[in-house]
């Protein structure tokens, strides 16, 4: 299947000051995370410990889209984080956020549950670049999976705090883990990754689809023996804890799918159909592609789903040491009736960026 190019590209703009992160940062330099809901796109960048709103409108260039007045809200507000928020020097710690999803009036989100590897950096000696190689970080907020309630106001949507309905919530943790990875601390396939670094092929969430109550994770890694896995999990009432699963009562199942050695980078549901954004595991630039898990949201079991079984949508362009697709979501454009697909990119290229607050994310057809 050859790659295709965008057929159009919506153009993200930030407010100047919340654009930018320190340390020469910015989150119009690449994002992790897309979701639409109605005429507002909700967006995530990876290193932050918020969330991004976005205002959508049509431009007067054919074929162009614009995302406008931000709002930006602090998940602290809203959840109270594995890391406590007293402590200034811990409030900006970095959630890590890979996936967020919309169903039946709430946000969800979850950070990567991975660890860190410390960069080699090239002013420092080789005794140093070796110390700092073999330093892996954990950070309590990356162990995050939580639902925020949304409600209307003024014409759009924001975050609510309370509602009679509905409240936020998080899967119980702590700064060293949560249910889910207690839960696999045991497991056959990935209980040995849960100490790797996520771009060491360890563990590493960075798709997240919801359906019926259940929630899907894609995981970038590990990836087995080319099978890339994908969690089902299902939280209770009160969005605290898992609830177990079909008759065997399991509290999580595996999907194990055969994407050609490639690991999950996110996922959204097409109706029953799940959308399969597909990158590399470890630190490299593509090959990167989408593919069709058709009905996965009506399994009932765990599944092995080999080539044959997957439709592959569509090759999605990347870059040379930029430009890595990262977060993908079902798109409607203004006045659409059908379904597009919105493809935002980290580490975005030059051409990407016609101004500091502003990012350009493509667009492409859905068959």
């Amino acid at each position: 299947m050859a790659t295709l190019q965008a057929c159009r590209q919506i153009q993200l703009q930030f407010e100047p000051k919340l654009n930018e992160l320190g340390k020469g940062k910015r989150l119009a330099d690449g994002l992790s995370a897309v979701v639409q809901i109605e005429n507002t796109l909700w967006l995530a960048h990876d290193e932050t410990d918020t969330l991004e709103r976005l205002t959508l409108s049509e431009t007067g260039r054919t074929g162009q889209f614009s995302a406008t007045d931000h709002n930006q809200f602090s998940l602290h507000d809203f959840l109270t984080l594995p890391v406590s928020t007293k402590n200034t020097r811990t409030r900006q710690q970095e959630i890590d956020i890979e996936g967020l999803a919309y169903a039946d009036g709430y946000l969800w989100l979850t950070g990567s549950h991975s660890l860190k590897r410390n960069k080699p950096k090239p002013d420092q000696n080789v005794n140093r670049n070796q110390n700092r190689l073999a330093n892996i970080i954990r950070e309590g907020n990356r162990f995050l999976i939580a639902r925020i309630q949304i409600e209307t106001h003024k014409g759009s949507y924001r975050l609510g705090k309370t509602h009679k309905k509905r409240s936020a919530a998080s899967l119980q943790g702590d700064k060293n883990d949560n249910e889910l990875t207690k839960a696999l601390a045991h497991d056959p396939h990935l209980a040995a990754f849960l100490s790797i670094p996520g771009k060491d092929n360890g563990f590493d969430i960075e798709g997240l689809a919801v359906i019926n109550d259940r929630l899907f994770l894609g995981l970038r890694g590990p990836v087995l023996r080319g099978w890339a896995v994908i969690l089902e999990i299902e939280l209770d009432g009160q969005g605290r804890h898992l609830q177990t699963i079909g008759p065997n009562r399991q509290l999580y199942r595996k999907h194990f799918l055969q994407l050609g050695g490639l690991g999950i980078r996110d996922l959204c549901f097409r109706n029953a159909d799940l959308l399969i954004l597909a990158g590399p595991s470890m630190a490299l630039d593509g090959p990167v592609s989408v593919f069709c898990w058709q009905n996965a949201g009506k399994v009932k079991d765990e599944s092995f789903i080999n080539a044959t079984q997957l439709q592959k949508v569509i090759d999605i362009p990347f870059g040379h040491g930029d430009d890595h697709p990262e977060g993908m979501a079902l798109f409607y454009p203004p006045n659409a009736k059908s379904a597009t697909l919105l493809i935002v990119n980290d580490a975005a290229a030059k051409q990407r960026r016609p101004k500091k607050n502003r990012m350009l994310a493509d667009i492409f057809p859905l068959p």
